[in-house]
């Protein structure tokens, strides 16, 4: 039982709540398309989401671990992991089976998912379950792919694999909500990277911060921070989303802070840590206030 409670670290279950706003989102645009749901299918997806999220923060544990990365970083409230595995390597083992039975829980729901609602969702599954298990080793030796990644993961394969399992199809709607989160996380994790650049340097990661610096880096991160307040707009002139939509541009209160604090403590971590916190508060608040935009705004 003591082990168990010491393995809830490397899920790091804070940050659990990213997939459920992410499913929320999937919800909201198949209600806004279809109508009606069924909701035991919707709660195998946020269960299949949020294993997917477990999985691949375990996994991410024991390879750093394993690569001796722990041992380097510095860690944030928000970056560098929990540090378990370092203070207890006897854990090792039992945080790997437990990273392989959530990944499993993934694959399963996922399989019934193609066998019930259609293989079209198969691509979209095998590339998710790709994901977690190669983001740590080997997606980040890649900086475009360590950059979009995070977003694919929890944006187009999580909002747009909700809404096909919901709807039995896929949708513009779905896809152009999904970009919603794709730049959102996608920022999550570069912002992440800043203070452990040096860190991952040393153990062959190749992303962004590392390849052209902070401080450029940071500019695709403000692009990245704009372009979701683009696609809303998109979506309530297009038609996609209803004109409540537009209820998202209350985060616009979060981005001036943000900006501020990328811009002035790009390279300093420790001033950079009040910046960390606002970037992951965006990445929860938006994707829900677009879900409650389109909900407020149905039917149509």
């Amino acid at each position: 039982m003591k082990d168990m409670k010491f393995l809830l670290d490397p899920m790091r279950l804070p940050f659990l709540i990213l997939p459920p706003a992410c499913v929320v989102l999937g919800l909201a645009t198949a209600i806004w398309t279809e109508g009606t749901v069924n909701w035991f299918h919707f709660v195998l997806v946020l269960i299949g989401a949020v294993s997917a999220h477990i999985s691949v923060n375990i996994f991410n544990e024991y390879f750093d671990y394993k690569s001796g990365l722990d041992e380097k970083t510095r860690r944030t409230p928000f970056s560098g992991g929990s540090g378990r595995l370092q203070l207890n390597p006897e854990l090792g083992k039992p945080a790997l089976i437990m990273a392989w039975i959530f990944l499993t829980v993934v694959a399963v729901i996922g399989i019934y998912f193609a066998w019930k609602i259609g293989a079209a969702l198969i691509p979209l599954g095998i590339l998710g379950l790709l994901i977690i298990y190669f983001y740590t080793e080997w997606i980040t030796r890649y900086p475009l792919l360590c950059l979009i990644a995070p977003g694919l993961g929890f944006g187009t394969l999580m909002v747009m694999g909700t809404d096909f399992v919901l709807t039995g199809s896929y949708s513009w709607t779905a896809f152009l909500a999904s970009l919603v989160p794709f730049f959102l996380v996608s920022n999550l994790l570069l912002l992440n990277q800043f203070p452990d650049a040096e860190a991952d340097q040393s153990i062959g990661r190749k992303h962004y911060p590392i390849q052209i610096g902070k401080l450029k880096s940071s500019r695709i991160y403000l692009t990245f921070l704009i372009l979701p307040f683009v696609v809303v707009v998109i979506g309530a002139v297009s038609g996609l989303f209803p004109l409540s939509s537009l209820i998202a541009f209350l985060s616009l209160i979060l981005v001036v802070p943000i900006t501020r604090g990328v811009l002035a403590h790009a390279e300093k971590s420790e001033e950079l840590i009040p910046t960390l916190g606002q970037n992951v508060i965006i990445n929860l608040v938006m994707p829900l206030l677009v879900a409650v935009g389109i909900f407020i705004g149905w039917p149509k």
